[in-house]
């Protein structure tokens, strides 16, 4: 695990009020997913869920997204990734547990359309958001009110598709697809 996303982890789950503390995102600030598959451009939405926003932006530039993988694919559904758990394959039986429960729900009244970028969550806690993330690959109601939109592709979303197609046992990747992320702010004008 790298070092600085090792401190970063440790101090956010010894005091949870730390990624309350975390700086404000400016809107239009982007966030660039590199895959070996292609990259594709989040624009995060800090005026809809700021909170997840900052601890997107402070994850990736700890380095916290680098090495993790697209653990869940639904081809024509969601890819989801982002577990810091997933950058040990030892722990795959694990995947999708990780990087939870750090951030309260920021629900708002934004539709789940294709591109749209959410916080993935305990199925048992509304309340259970954090690193993980999903991005939807077709119009979804259902999920609107469960789950904390916090951004939107704006482009790239080709590779989202292909991303989606990777084999899967029922919606466990089979294939690594790792990720690296970084983060462009958005400069006052």
């Amino acid at each position: 695990m790298d070092r600085r996303f090792a401190l970063f982890l440790a101090a956010a789950l010894a005091a949870p009020a730390v990624l309350a503390q975390a700086p404000a995102v400016a809107p239009g600030t982007e966030a660039i997913v590199e895959t070996a598959k292609g990259s594709f451009t989040i624009r995060l939405l800090p005026e809809v869920a700021p909170k997840h926003a900052a601890l997107f932006v402070k994850t990736a530039k700890a380095g916290g997204y680098d090495g993790t993988t697209f653990h869940r694919v639904i081809m024509g559904g969601i890819i989801q990734g982002g577990d810091p758990l997933s950058k040990d394959p030892a722990k795959a039986s694990l995947y999708g547990t990780g990087g939870l429960g750090l951030l309260k729900a920021e629900l708002s009244d934004r539709p789940f359309v294709r591109g749209t970028v959410a916080a993935a969550r305990r199925p048992s806690s509304l309340d259970s958001g954090g690193q993980q993330f999903f991005v939807v690959m077709r119009e979804q109601p259902s999920l609107k009110g469960q789950y904390t939109v916090f951004g939107e592709v704006v482009s790239g979303m080709e590779v989202v598709d292909q991303i989606s197609t990777t084999p899967a046992d029922g919606d466990k990747a089979r294939e690594r697809v790792e990720m690296k992320v970084r983060v462009q702010e958005k400069t006052p004008e």
